[in-house]
């Protein structure tokens, strides 16, 4: 992929998306499509900000013309393509960073990369919004990773030992921007097996299979499944990996659509993205995930509930 104009300084009065841009460049060659919804993020943002002032019309400028290029590169990417695709490819991807960094954490392994994954896996959330307005979970779920990601940090600052695993925050408890949270950067080679960074195709599974989350703990905004599952890899060459599928439900065997049933343009609307994360599971190679949002899909389609 061709290599992307650079950007003039930033304006202070974008202090706010700075972060987002940084995660931006440091997925251009990671995941272009994560880098090309982070950029959309900083532009709409942006020009709510301020689009009138000469440095701040420039920069927006020389961003749009980062966006235009990329959406050339980007063409024939059904998750630019697409709004239903791209917002499961960005939750997919923000639940991968996100179980990796609660992993180290429940795991007491603090360290930098940990930090910037629950920090990134924020920034992700708040990138979620291009596709609309976030529920009061995906608040909850980005203002504990946030959170988690600051209080760890400052914790080892200052010589302390962080509490490992969930901790409640107060809901008045606003997080405050910290520049060093998110100073830190991603590693761009693909870690050893027993490497502590973070890599989304190489996420370590122990301690998730089986658990339930619970809706609103610390699972991040829109969790296609409650079982998260992930691939361990134990070399270069990718092994497959024993997989727990869900009990799948009886009565859909039996479903026939009813003639009364009348399905809403909403309903046609969900069924679609549970379909859609269906599919962004199984680039995973995440069975349990795409088994439950296929059964999810065909109850809503056969029943009108779900």
């Amino acid at each position: 992929m061709a290599a992307l104009a650079p950007l003039p300084p930033l304006p202070p009065q974008f202090k706010s998306i700075q972060h987002h841009l940084r995660t931006a460049q440091e997925h251009d060659k990671r995941d272009p499509v994560v880098a090309y919804y982070c950029r959309l993020y900083a532009m709409q943002t942006g020009m709510k900000i301020d689009s009138k002032t000469p440095e701040c019309r420039k920069f927006l400028s020389k961003l749009m013309d980062q966006l235009e290029t990329l959406k050339k590169q980007l063409g024939d990417n059904e998750a630019v393509t697409q709004e239903i695709v791209g917002c499961a490819h960005l939750e997919n991807y923000a639940l991968k960073m996100f179980l990796y960094a609660d992993n180290e954490d429940r795991a007491a392994r603090f360290h930098k990369n940990m930090i910037k994954s629950f920090y990134t896996a924020s920034l992700l959330i708040d990138v979620i919004t291009v596709f609309g307005e976030l529920t009061d979970e995906n608040v909850r779920h980005r203002k504990y990773a946030r959170w988690k990601a600051t209080y760890i940090h400052n914790c080892l600052k200052n010589g302390e030992t962080p509490q490992a695993g969930p901790v409640g925050i107060e809901d008045d408890n606003d997080v405050e921007e910290n520049e060093d949270v998110g100073a830190t950067s991603l590693p761009t080679q693909p870690p050893q097996p027993s490497s502590s960074t973070y890599d989304p195709s190489n996420m370590p599974s122990s301690n998730y299979t089986g658990i339930q989350i619970p809706p609103g703990a610390h699972a991040p905004a829109n969790t296609p499944a409650e079982v998260p599952h992930s691939t361990g890899v134990t070399s270069n060459t990718i092994q497959p990996t024993p997989q727990t599928i869900p009990a799948i439900d009886p009565s859909l065997f039996n479903t026939v659509s009813q003639g009364d049933i009348c399905l809403t343009p909403e309903d046609f609307a969900r069924a679609q993205k549970y379909c859609k994360y269906a599919g962004s599971a199984l680039q995973y190679e995440d069975v349990s995930t795409a088994v439950q949002n296929l059964q999810k899909a065909l109850k809503l389609l056969t029943t009108g509930r779900e």
